[in-house]
């Protein structure tokens, strides 16, 4: 980790394009970049820890980041998966408790890190912001929802369907920099690497995948859609592949 020099000017600009900032006055959206600053992490580089004091508002510039929980026993669960444009950790800065997840750098990361004291201090004054702040707090809340649902009622060859379906090409087999492991997809569906094997073997034997040293490619869409429960035709996935590909 370490701080980046950057002008005021790419600070305010970073902040324009924040959903939580865009509709701010200049007159409050200047001293807010004064409370920001850049800072670099490696790839695998700890951001931050579950139950640390929160330091702000996260606003990646470059990169992916992941947030993860990790059991008493070691086990990780990644919550979720960020990458450019997006931010994270609002809500320390609200209730003002510890970081609720870790986060880490799954590749080199460029990251705007807006003081949580300077976050509050103008929402206090202008709580017209509040409105940006409820809908992206609603959809996170819908985003876990919807994950407490496929972890308690699917079962694991689903799931990790489900996410290979979901998942960018380069991702299942890209460069070996940028592929998923086992041990990835595990962390991602709840369960452990040798489980995941099985479940890769049962999704290759039907056909819907091929496995190799070189990664995952699928082979049968539709028989990968019936694995995971989805509809047999699904225009924004055929839609997403065909840009990516």
């Amino acid at each position: 980790m370490r701080d980046l020099v950057t002008s005021e000017k790419k600070k305010y600009a970073a902040l324009r394009q924040c959903r939580y900032f865009s509709s701010l006055s200049d007159e409050l959206l200047i001293p807010m970049a004064t409370a920001t600053r850049l800072v670099r992490y490696q790839a695998g580089e700890i951001i931050f820890l579950e139950g640390e004091r929160c330091l702000g508002l996260y606003i990646i510039k470059r990169g992916e980041v992941k947030l993860f929980k990790t059991s008493p026993q070691g086990r990780e669960l990644v919550v979720n998966t960020f990458d450019a444009g997006e931010s994270f950790n609002e809500v320390p800065i609200f209730d003002q408790s510890g970081n609720p997840v870790s986060a880490a750098a799954l590749t080199r990361c460029d990251i705007w890190i807006v003081d949580a004291d300077a976050i509050r201090q103008t929402l206090a004054e202008h709580p017209e912001m509040a409105t940006a702040i409820i809908l992206n707090l609603a959809q996170n809340l819908r985003m876990l929802v919807q994950r407490i649902a496929e972890l308690s009622f699917f079962q694991v060859t689903t799931r990790l369907a489900r996410l290979i379906n979901d998942l960018p090409p380069e991702q299942l087999c890209g460069k070996a920099s940028e592929r998923l492991t086992q041990d990835d997809l595990a962390t991602r569906i709840g369960t452990v690497r040798e489980v995941v094997a099985r479940s890769l073997r049962k999704l290759e034997i039907s056909g819907a995948i091929q496995v190799s040293r070189a990664g995952i490619i699928i082979t049968n869409p539709r028989v990968l859609r019936k694995w995971a429960q989805m509809p047999e035709d699904d225009p924004c996935q055929e839609n997403r592949r065909a840009a990516t590909g």
